[in-house]
C-alpha cells in the first residue's frame, strides 16, 4: 500500500522534505499544500531581487539549471501533487486527515495521511504602533511583498525611506534601497545593528558602513508612530527622538513561528514559543513531524531551547524529517546560531554566543581580537578582517566567533562553526590543516592566529584589556600610561589624542626602557595588537610589574581618533 505523506507549506522546509521521500520512496503520495501561489523559492534572495541585482522573480523559485519550481514542475518532473492557494483548515489526528479549503474556488478537501509534515514557517512581527496599515508601509516575507516594494509608485529612485530594525532583513534591504537610488534612514531601538547577534566593537564596522554610504542610522531610538497624509499614504514616521519624512516604510523587526495550526491540533510548544520536537524532527505526535521557522531548536553551545529562523536550517530539516518518514534513523544536532550578512564593503558573520551572552549566562571567559588582513599583506588586494572569539576558560571551548571587515569573513567563521559543532578546544583550531596560498590567506590563517591569542590569554603569557576596559578607565580619571609602539609616522596619520598616550616606536623600545614608569600601569598598543603585545611581554620581562596590551590595537578602537 502508497504511504500518503502531506506536507504543509511550500518553501523552504516543505518542498525539501516531499522531493527527498520521493527520492527515497518513488511509490510514496505526496502532498503539498500550499496556501500561496509560489513555491521553493529564495526567501533570503528577496533583497537582491528588490535591488534589481536579480531581475526577474522566477529566477528566485529556479533550480541551478534554470528550471523554475512552479505546480507543473513539481507533478512532471518529481510527481508531487501540490494544492497551491489552499489553505488548512484543521486536521483530526485521530482519523489523520486534513481538512483544506481552496482559497479560491472555496472548495474543501479531505486529505488522508500516514505521516503529516508541518512546514508553516513564520510570520512577520507587527510593532504595537499606530499606523502600520497605511499605505506605503511594507513588511518583507514573500515574492509578492518584494514585488510590492520594488513596483511601489513606479520608480523607487529619489524616495524617502524609513527602514525600522537593523537586523539581517533590514540591513540587506538597506542596501537593496541604496542601489535603487532612495534617501534612507535605518531606525534600530537597541545600541547596535544586528541586535543581540553582535557584540558592540564588531557591529562598530557595521555602523560605520552604514553612514560611510550616506545612510542616517538611529541608534537606542523607538518608533511610536507612523503617519499618514490625508490620502492614507505614509508621510513620515515619529520616534522618541524627533521625527523623519517618509515615502515609503519597511517594517523589518523579525519574525515569531507560526504555530497557530500546531496549537489547535494539540501539539506541544516549546519554551520559545515556537513547535518543540526531537532529535528526529518529530513532534508530540509521533506521525507528525515539523521543521522549518515554525520550530524549536537546541543551541549546541549552551544546551538550551532556541529560536533561530533560517533557511539552511529549514532545508536540513526537510531532509531529515524525509529521511525518518522513509524509515531511515536521521537526527538533527541542534544549532549555533551562525549567519552572515554582506553591507556594500563589509561582510559580517557571527557563530555561538556573543560576548553579552556569555556574561548573561554566567560563563568564565576570555575574549580575542585579531585584526589582520585577509591574505597575504604584500598582494595590493588583502583586506582587512576582525576576528573576535569568546572563549570558556574553564573548558577551553569556544563559545563564540564574530568576524567583520572588507575582507572573506566566510570561512572563518565557518572554521568556528566547525569547532564548535565538533565539540573541540579553541587550541585545535591552531593545529588545523587549512588551505594556504598568498592569495587565499596568510600563512598562520587570520582564525589560527586569534586561536593562538587565546591559548597565550588562557596560559598566562599576555595580559589585555579590551578597548572598552580601556576607554572605561581613561573616562574615570585612571592615572595610566598608554604606550604607543607604532612609527611617528603611524602616530602622525592616525592616533588617540589623550595625555596619558606616550609614543615609543618598538625598535627603539629597549634603549628607552628608562623613560617608563615602574610604578604606573602601562598599556601598550599598535595598529592591530602584534606590536602592542611583543611590547607588553618585553616590558613584563624587563620587570615591569604591571603592564597589559590593548586587545585589537587601533584598528578596533571604537571611539574617536585623531586623523592627520
Amino acid at each position: 500500500m502508497k504511504k500518503k505523506i502531506v506536507v504543509i507549506g511550500g518553501v523552504a522546509c516543505g518542498p525539501k522534505a516531499a522531493a527527498r521521500v520521493k527520492r527515497l520512496d518513488p511509490d510514496a503520495h505526496v502532498t503539498i499544500i500550499e496556501k500561496g501561489e509560489l513555491l521553493s523559492y529564495a526567501g533570503c534572495g528577496l533583497p537582491f531581487y528588490i535591488a534589481g541585482e536579480v531581475e526577474n522573480h522566477n529566477e528566485l523559485m529556479a533550480t541551478p539549471t534554470g528550471v523554475v519550481r512552479d505546480t507543473f514542475f513539481f507533478d512532471k518532473a518529481k510527481d508531487i501533487e501540490v494544492k497551491n492557494h489552499t489553505l488548512v483548515k484543521s486536521v483530526d489526528r485521530e482519523k489523520k486527515t486534513v481538512c483544506a479549503i481552496n482559497v479560491s474556488t472555496a472548495e474543501s478537501v479531505n486529505i488522508p495521511y500516514d505521516s503529516l509534515v508541518l512546514a508553516v514557517g513564520s510570520k512577520y512581527q507587527i510593532p504595537p504602533i499606530e499606523g502600520t496599515d497605511l499605505n506605503g508601509v511594507n513588511f518583507l516575507q514573500t515574492i509578492a511583498d518584494a514585488r510590492k516594494i520594488r513596483n511601489e509608485s513606479g520608480t523607487l529612485k529619489g524616495k524617502n525611506a524609513i527602514i525600522i530594525g537593523a537586523g539581517l532583513i533590514g540591513i540587506e534591504v538597506t542596501e537593496a534601497f541604496k542601489k535603487q537610488g532612495m534617501n534612507i534612514t535605518v531606525i534600530e531601538r537597541l545600541d547596535n545593528a544586528m541586535g543581540e547577534l553582535l557584540d558592540p566593537e564588531i557591529a562598530f564596522h557595521l555602523h560605520n558602513e552604514i553612514k560611510a554610504n550616506g545612510i542616517a542610522l538611529k541608534l537606542g531610538e523607538s518608533v511610536m508612530k507612523i503617519n499618514s497624509d490625508d490620502r492614507g499614504n505614509v508621510k513620515s514616521v515619529t520616534t522618541d527622538r524627533g521625527e523623519y519624512d517618509a515615502d515609503m516604510v519597511l517594517i523589518a523587526v523579525g519574525v515569531k513561528p507560526n504555530t497557530r495550526l500546531a496549537r489547535e491540533m494539540g501539539l506541544e510548544i516549546g519554551e520559545t514559543g515556537a513547535i518543540k520536537v526531537d532529535s528526529n524532527m518529530r513532534t508530540s505526535d509521533p506521525d507528525i513531524y515539523a521543521g522549518g521557522d515554525c520550530v524549536e531548536n537546541v543551541n549546541i553551545v549552551n544546551g538550551k531551547p532556541a529560536y533561530t529562523p533560517m533557511g539552511s536550517t529549514a532545508n536540513k530539516h526537510g531532509r531529515i524529517i524525509a529521511d525518518n518518514i522513509c524509515g531511515i534513523d536521521s537526527k538533527f544536532n541542534g544549532i549555533s546560531g551562525t549567519a552572515i550578512c554582506k553591507l556594500f564593503n563589509c561582510n559580517v558573520g557571527r557563530t555561538g554566543l556573543t560576548e553579552r551572552a556569555a556574561k548573561q549566562q554566567g560563563y568564565d571567559y576570555i575574549t580575542v581580537l585579531n585584526p589582520s588582513p585577509d591574505k597575504a599583506h604584500f598582494l595590493s588586494d588583502a583586506k582587512l578582517i576582525i576576528i573576535k572569539l569568546i572563549v570558556d576558560r574553564k573548558t577551553r571551548k569556544l563559545l563564540g566567533a564574530q568576524v567583520a571587515g572588507p575582507g572573506a569573513v566566510d570561512k572563518r567563521i565557518e572554521v568556528a562553526a566547525v569547532n564548535i559543532a565538533s565539540g573541540g578546544l579553541v587550541t585545535d583550531i591552531a593545529q588545523f590543516d587549512l588551505a594556504y596560498a598568498p592569495p587565499f590567506s596568510p600563512a598562520m590563517d587570520n582564525i589560527i592566529t586569534a586561536a593562538n591569542i587565546a591559548e597565550n590569554k588562557l596560559n598566562g603569557f599576555g595580559k589585555s584589556y579590551t578597548p572598552y576596559e580601556v576607554h572605561d578607565k581613561i573616562e574615570n580619571g585612571e592615572d595610566f600610561m598608554m604606550l604607543d609602539v607604532r612609527s611617528p609616522q603611524e602616530h602622525k596619520e592616525i592616533r588617540i589624542e589623550d595625555p596619558r598616550v606616550k609614543l615609543i616606536p618598538l625598535g627603539v623600545l629597549r634603549s628607552k626602557l628608562d623613560e617608563l614608569p615602574r610604578d604606573k600601569e602601562i598599556v601598550t598598543f599598535c595598529k592591530i595588537s602584534l606590536r602592542g603585545y611583543e611590547a607588553e611581554r618585553l616590558l613584563a620581562g624587563s620587570g615591569f610589574t604591571n603592564v597589559s596590551f590593548l586587545d585589537g590595537g587601533i584598528a578596533c578602537w571604537p571611539y574617536k581618533k585623531e586623523m592627520g
